[in-house]
């Protein structure tokens, strides 16, 4: 039961909650004065943006009316008043110029209050309005936390589809427009204006934290190394495509930590996001292809693992070998092409070569070392044997008259 006292205190709060009222029109206008004075970038927002803000700021003092009448009635009103604002309003001011507004407002309202209502109503609206503003506050962080939520998860949707165009190799510029709006701008974060991309393929790292956080930590690592980077999970695959670096290799050597065991492939660096696709599909062609090569470094460039993709079944991988490798010895008389055949036929012996040549010992070096010069691999390198051998067959097979235009 209501007693007397009650009672009276109900009214008396009531009749101030109605002046409170009355005076709501002219803390709005208040408060959007104050916004104007105190805060810089608020006069440099667009007209309908202030707009929205004024809208916003006068929304909070009605709705502060309502909850000083019945706090628990009116529980909600601390969130609701952002329902006048439109979405993109988080992207129009950021929360610490939230917090700035909300902070002149409630210096405002304190100032101007004893103005405005008798002086007996001042202590318990100043009270209630610092309660209120921290229901506020929280809203607010609340609102900016669940729209970098869904920024976020826009984002990681988008930076999806920005790697798979360029791993299908339909990146145009709607694909360039989309990185851009991700941040992308393909050049070195150390301040160097080269626009070089790579792409690097490895086994995705299974972490209790999820794909979302090794895609994020894979950018921020690649950023403070001094590369732009744009990351994706495909599957059991990471894909990065690595931007503003002529060598990559470097760059990825410090986020191995961040892919799973297994081969990383690095595709071959080139000229922009635009022509992506031709690091991509080395590296992926790499990444199927590695297993044949259980001693290759880690991260391997995808133009070393040449002979494996070959054998894979790579085109690209057999045309390069057989242009690049086999086309340079055949020019002139061949002799380059024969004495490299007659060196590998003989298990690596420069003697056994020389004898069944019948030359020098001394013209098998020479010759073998401008093979070096011309292919880039050397023949007395097991490794690089490997590579000079199939390449022959590839040249033989692609190309079988020596010294006419491959393929």
């Amino acid at each position: 039961m209501v007693t007397k006292r009650e009672l009276k205190e109900l009214k008396e709060h009531e009749a101030r909650a109605e002046r409170l009222q009355a005076a709501t029109g002219a803390l709005a206008t208040a408060a959007t004065a104050a916004m104007d004075e105190k805060l810089p970038w608020f006069s440099q927002l667009s007209a309908q943006d202030r707009s929205w803000i004024g809208l916003v700021a006068q929304s909070g003092i009605t709705a502060f009316v309502d909850w000083f009448r019945d706090p628990e009635v009116h529980a909600s009103m601390p969130t609701r008043m952002f329902g006048s604002a439109p979405r993109e309003f988080t992207r129009v001011i950021s929360l610490h110029q939230t917090v700035d507004l909300l902070r002149t407002t409630i210096e405002m309202i304190e100032h101007t209050i004893g103005d405005l209502l008798p002086a007996d109503d001042v202590p318990a609206v100043r009270e209630s309005m610092q309660r209120y503003a921290r229901e506020v506050a929280f809203a607010a962080a609340t609102i900016y936390a669940q729209a970098a939520e869904m920024r976020g998860a826009w984002d990681a949707r988008l930076e999806a589809l920005v790697v798979d165009s360029v791993i299908r190799g339909e990146a145009d510029e709607s694909v360039r427009s989309r990185a851009s709006a991700l941040g992308w701008t393909g050049t070195s974060t150390t301040g160097s204006t080269s626009s070089e991309v790579a792409v690097v393929v490895g086994r995705a790292l299974e972490t209790e934290s999820g794909s979302a956080n090794v895609a994020d930590a894979v950018r921020h690592a690649a950023r403070e190394a001094g590369a732009d980077a744009l990351c994706a999970m495909q599957g059991d695959r990471l894909v990065v495509v690595l931007g503003g670096t002529s060598k990559p290799v470097e760059i990825v050597q410090k986020l191995i930590g961040w892919f799973g065991p297994g081969p990383i492939v690095v595709g071959p660096v080139v000229k922009d996001l635009m022509s992506a696709v031709t690091s991509a599909r080395a590296a992926v062609a790499g990444l199927r292809a590695a297993p044949a090569w259980p001693g290759a470094p880690r991260p391997v460039q995808a133009d070393e693992l040449l002979p494996e993709r070959s054998l894979s079944g790579d085109g690209h991988a057999r045309r390069q070998l057989a242009s690049d490798v086999y086309g340079p010895l055949t020019m002139g008389d061949g002799v380059l092409l024969d004495t490299v055949s007659a060196y590998l036929d003989s298990g690596g012996s420069i003697e056994a070569t020389a004898r069944a040549m019948f030359i020098h010992a001394n013209t098998v070096r020479y010759r073998l070392k401008r093979v070096g010069d011309l292919t880039g691999y050397s023949p007395s390198n097991p490794r690089d044997a490997f590579t000079l051998g199939v390449a022959l067959a590839l040249g033989r097979l692609l190309n079988p008259e020596p010294g006419s235009s491959l393929l």
